[in-house]
C-alpha cells in the first residue's frame, strides 16, 4: 500500500486561532505579554499591533531560525525581545526584566511550527527526505533539566543506540503507538542492514512494518510524533512552565495554551483543574472554597478551529485552546 498525501505544498505560515487568542488574552493596551512559542511571531505581531507605547512583548523560541526571524522585528518595534531559549526558562527571564507578578498574559502555542515541517533539512517530516535529526535546536547539545544537565542528540543517533524496549516504550508513551512494539523491532533489524540516516528511510521502515493503517494518516505519524517529543523533552518542558505562569501573571492575568494532541492538553487540563481546586484536603474535611487557596479561575470552554479555519489552514484541525486567569488573591507555589 501506497500513502498518497493530498498535497504536499508548503503552506504559508498562519498563527492558529488568532482572533480566538486575541480576545481570549483580554489584551490592554498598556499590558506585559509573553509569546513562549514565537515561531515566525503571527501571535506576537498581532498582540504588538493591540498594544500602545507602553505595552510590551517578550518571546521565546530555542529554534535559531525562529529567533534570526525575530530579530529584524526587534528592530523595528522597540516593545518586543526575544530569548533564544526553550519556554522553562520563563520565570528567570521575565524576573531579568523586573516582570515577575506584572505579566498580563502569557501564550503557549505548543508542538512543531509550519516553518520546521516545511524545510526537510530540519528532519521534522515524513513526507520529505531529510536528515533524521527532529531537535528545535540543532546546534544544541546539552539541555538543563531541574535536577541535571541531560545531552542532547538528533533522532537518528538515538535510534542508532536505544534498544528494542526503549524504542517501544517511546513510541508507546509519547506516540501511543498500538504496534509500538512491533515497529520497534523493525527499526532495530533495519539498523543492523544499513545506518538510520533520512527521515524517509525511517517513514518507510514503519510503512512495511505497520500492520493497521489509518484512513488518510500516513502509518508513521504517530512515530514521529513521539520521537519529536521524546527527543526535545517537550512534556517535561511544559511541565516545568506551567508551575512559573502562576508567578509570572499578574492578579487577573491571563493563561492561554493551544495544544496539538491529547499528551500536551491533558496535562494543561489537569494543572488548571488542579489550581482552580486549590489545596487536597482530605475529603469531607469543613473548609470553604476560599480557605482553599485556588489560584486560578477557568475563563470560557475549550475553543477548537471552525471549520473554515481548518480548510484554509488544516494543520489547525486538532488544535484545542484552554484559558484560565489568575485570581485576584493567588497562592504561590513555584519551584525555581
Amino acid at each position: 500500500m501506497v500513502f498518497k498525501p493530498k498535497s504536499l505544498n508548503p503552506s504559508p505560515h498562519q498563527p492558529v486561532l488568532l482572533s480566538q487568542v486575541l480576545s481570549a488574552l483580554n489584551l490592554r493596551s498598556d499590558g506585559i505579554y509573553v509569546d513562549c512559542t514565537f515561531g515566525r511571531g503571527g501571535h506576537t505581531e498581532a498582540i504588538l499591533n493591540r498594544l500602545g507605547t507602553v505595552g510590551g512583548v517578550l518571546a521565546f523560541d530555542q529554534d535559531p531560525e525562529a529567533v534570526q526571524a525575530a530579530q529584524a522585528l526587534c528592530v523595528a518595534d522597540n516593545r518586543f525581545s526575544i530569548v533564544h531559549s526553550d519556554f522553562a526558562q520563563l520565570a528567570l527571564h521575565v524576573e531579568r526584566r523586573g516582570w515577575l507578578g506584572k505579566v498580563n498574559g502569557v501564550l503557549l502555542d505548543l508542538g512543531v511550527s509550519s516553518p520546521q515541517l516545511d524545510t526537510p533539512a530540519r528532519g521534522f517530516s515524513f513526507m520529505r527526505d531529510g536528515p533524521l535529526d527532529m531537535r528545535m535546536n540543532p546546534n544544541s547539545t546539552e539541555t538543563e533539566t531541574e535536577t541535571e544537565t541531560v545531552t542532547v542528540v538528533g533522532v537518528g543517533e538515538w535510534l542508532s543506540k536505544a534498544t528494542t524496549f526503549e524504542i517501544a516504550d517511546v513510541l508507546k508513551t509519547y506516540g501511543e503507538e498500538r504496534h509500538a512494539r512491533r515497529l520497534a523491532r523493525a527499526i532495530v533489524a533495519a539498523r543492523e542492514q544499513t545506518e538510520l540516516k533520512t527521515t524517509r528511510q525511517l517513514a518507510d521502515i514503519i510503512a512495511a512494518a505497520h500492520p493497521a493503517w489509518e484512513k488518510d494518516k500516513h502509518p508513521a505519524t504517530r512515530c514521529f510524533q513521539a520521537l519529536r517529543i521524546f527527543i526535545n523533552r517537550e512534556l517535561e518542558q511544559l511541565r516545568q512552565v506551567l508551575p512559573q505562569v502562576l508567578e509570572v501573571l499578574a492578579p487577573g492575568g491571563r493563561l492561554v495554551v493551544i495544544s496539538f494532541h491529547s499528551l500536551e492538553d491533558r496535562i494543561v487540563k489537569r494543572f488548571i483543574r488542579d489550581c482552580v481546586r486549590g489545596d487536597d484536603f482530605p475529603p469531607g474535611v469543613p473548609v470553604t472554597a476560599k480557605a482553599l487557596h485556588p489560584t486560578l479561575r477557568t475563563i470560557g470552554k475549550p475553543v477548537k478551529p471552525s471549520a473554515a479555519e481548518v480548510a484554509a489552514n488544516p494543520r489547525a484541525r486538532s488544535a484545542i485552546m484552554r484559558v484560565a486567569e489568575v485570581l485576584t488573591e493567588k497562592k504561590m507555589s513555584v519551584n525555581k
